[in-house]
């Protein structure tokens, strides 16, 4: 047996718990303010007594990774050099980090462990960045058309003449206290876990034999989020800020399909974050990785093919009916971990949020975030074949077509100009 060999015979333990902690364990206190008194999160599949989580990092891609194993292409204990992989801009700490009911589906130190948590590796211990930030340039066919309708002017320096837009970004994949998710949710802690172990077909039985372990890291997609402007003033209430959470749409996003608003509310997004950076403010975008409402492609391609062969064609009465027939639900997107991203980044306040979601504004509004004014998108942007999407949403109390800031909120501002 030649010693690569050995070393993959070696990894394979098949016990009740596999993986669970040993003595050389670190306990998490989630919500810590302090990177050491939290500890690291620690979801190694190499290593079984340091892991301190139920899952794995990279979950969405861990199936992958073992293939790659299994086909001798990766070593199984391979551990990555992060040699010159911090971010590429500083982000926080805040005080949202130290606090355990703002943030409960992502790591605040997630980009920061080689850092933080240096004498760890240095002892050995294997643990994995779960965010990563980078700096980039996005080049897209509408902010092109923007600039050639004279909306938006190129300044050299974050929007250049042939359209790249200067940005900085980051990756980041979930990371789930769950205590703190069961109390977003309004539900029992042990109801969650039963659940989620139920659905997932006993894969994580950890969730139901090891309460101790209180941090899930889902087999989920995460989300990229794209800055714009002075990422040092994203967190300061008194430079506006334009934000569009959005959550995926393969169709719309990439492939330009034109049964809904999703690629243009994007690129309108994106239109107004470069227009509100260029006046001295910042813009966001966050992109979530939640295909079809949550409920995947392949769901929604079945609804739309019930949509369409429905007697009397594709209705906006029937909108959500024929997805409800399908799915059993309307939307499983469920936006109340979403607001988590807006805290790692120590948001207090949105000026320009572009979207007329009911759900995601009050998400946002709930957790403390103030919301200046909503922004729709222009008629003009919506596809024909998406009327029937937005009029459904209005009936169905979705959007807010003519929503307004309350009186508090315009107090806020303080006779500030946000067209400035």
């Amino acid at each position: 047996m030649t010693d690569e060999k050995k070393v993959r015979v070696k990894h394979i333990t098949l016990t009740s718990h596999p993986g669970q902690p040993g003595a050389g364990s670190v306990p998490i206190h989630w919500g810590a303010a302090n990177a050491l008194e939290r500890g690291p999160v620690i979801g190694t599949v190499t290593e079984s007594g340091q892991r301190n989580v139920i899952g794995t990092h990279s979950g969405s891609y861990s199936v992958y990774r073992a293939l790659a194993v299994a086909s001798g292409a990766l070593k199984p204990d391979h551990r990555p050099d992060l040699t010159n992989t911090s971010p590429a801009e500083p982000i926080g700490p805040f005080p949202s980090w130290g606090d355990p009911d703002k943030i409960v589906s992502i790591d605040p130190f997630g980009a920061v462990i080689a850092d933080v948590f240096s004498n760890y590796l240095k002892d050995g211990f294997d643990i994995r960045p779960t965010i990563a930030v980078t700096k980039a340039h996005i080049n897209l066919p509408e902010i092109k058309e923007a600039i050639a309708a004279g909306r938006l002017k190129p300044d050299g320096h974050l929007l250049q003449a042939n359209g790249d837009v200067v940005v900085t970004k980051a990756a980041l994949e979930p990371v789930w206290h769950l205590p703190g998710v069961a109390k977003r949710f309004g539900i029992e802690e042990a109801e969650l876990r039963r659940v989620l172990f139920e659905n997932t077909a006993g894969m994580f039985p950890e969730l139901v034999t090891r309460p101790d372990l209180e941090v899930f890291l889902p087999p989920i997609g995460g989300m990229t989020i794209y800055f714009f402007g002075d990422l040092k003033t994203i967190s300061d209430p008194s430079i506006p800020l334009a934000v569009r959470v959005h959550d995926e749409c393969n169709g719309s996003d990439v492939f330009g399909s034109d049964i809904c608003t999703c690629r243009p509310y994007l690129t309108h997004g994106i239109e107004v974050c470069i227009e509100t950076a260029q006046k001295g403010g910042a813009g966001l975008i966050v992109y979530y990785r939640k295909e079809g409402r949550a409920l995947g492609e392949v769901t929604k391609f079945l609804v739309y093919n019930a949509r369409k062969r429905q007697e009397g064609g594709d209705r906006a009465d029937q909108y959500f009916a024929r997805t409800e027939c399908v799915a059993g639900v309307q939307d499983m997107r469920f936006q109340e971990l979403m607001p988590d991203v807006l805290q790692w980044l120590g948001i207090t306040q949105i000026d320009k949020f572009v979207s007329m979601s009911n759900m995601k504004h009050d998400a946002i509004v709930k957790t403390g975030i103030k919301i200046i004014e909503r922004v729709s998108i222009p008629d003009d942007l919506i596809p024909a074949d998406a009327q029937v999407e937005m009029e459904a949403k209005v009936a169905a109390g979705y959007f807010s077509p003519d929503a307004k800031p309350t009186s508090d909120e315009l107090k806020l501002v303080k006779g500030r100009d946000l067209n400035e």
